[in-house]
């Protein structure tokens, strides 16, 4: 996901994206720790997405 995708977004929508990408991390670690995750990568993708989102958010507030 790029930012200027997420900067085009209101903090209610950036706040519930933030919410699917946990979920997201936490379903990916799962199926990593019982050894059903083909493509590990995601994981990193997914917690810089998180990473992004939270740094938008927090521009906003400022």
């Amino acid at each position: 996901m790029k930012s200027t995708e997420l900067r085009a977004m209101t903090s209610e929508e950036l706040t519930s994206k933030l919410k699917e990408l946990k979920g997201e991390l936490f379903n990916l670690r799962f199926q990593h720790a019982i050894k059903q995750l083909d493509n590990t990568h995601r994981i990193v993708e997914v917690k810089r997405d998180i990473a992004r989102v939270m740094t938008i958010l927090h521009e906003k507030e400022a």
